[in-house]
């Protein structure tokens, strides 16, 4: 499936729950909270800051969700001084996890309830259905 700022891959395995990694500023931490309002199992992991390469695969997870921005972004949300070498550094980090991501979702050109309708659409063809988490409201970037 090929959408605006979403490419579609492969199920990762069936151990369960959701991972979602991407570079500093990409939007995993909103799009995990508006993935557990929807009822389910998603973790953030920090695969940017780590130089385990496998990181992201120590849960088992069933969906792998990669979140790409690029630097012109990261800086409209971090700031124009934003280190290009960090940014580097970080995709080179996830290069691993993003070849293996069920999913990879532009957030530069797609909004936060967009990115939520991608990535939910990604885990249901998945197989992997939502859990009982608490329901509230979709989280709005902050």
């Amino acid at each position: 499936m090929e959408d605006s700022g979403t490419t579609a891959r492969r199920s990762t395995g069936t151990a369960g729950g959701i991972v979602i990694i991407g570079t500093c500023a990409s939007g995993k931490s909103t799009l995990a909270d508006n993935l557990r309002t929807l009822g389910y199992d998603a973790q953030v992991v920090a695969q940017e800051h780590s130089d385990i390469g496998q990181l992201w695969a120590r849960t088992g997870p069933s969906v792998v969700i990669a979140l790409e921005s690029s630097l012109e972004t990261i800086r409209s949300r971090r700031g124009p001084r934003w280190s290009s070498t960090v940014y580097e550094r970080q995709r080179r980090r996830l290069a691993p996890a993003m070849h293996a991501a069920t999913v990879v979702i532009d957030t530069g050109t797609t909004s936060p309830m967009a990115t939520l309708a991608a990535a939910a659409s990604a885990i249901r063809a998945a197989g992997v259905l939502p859990g009982s988490a608490p329901g509230r409201s979709p989280a709005s970037p902050s």
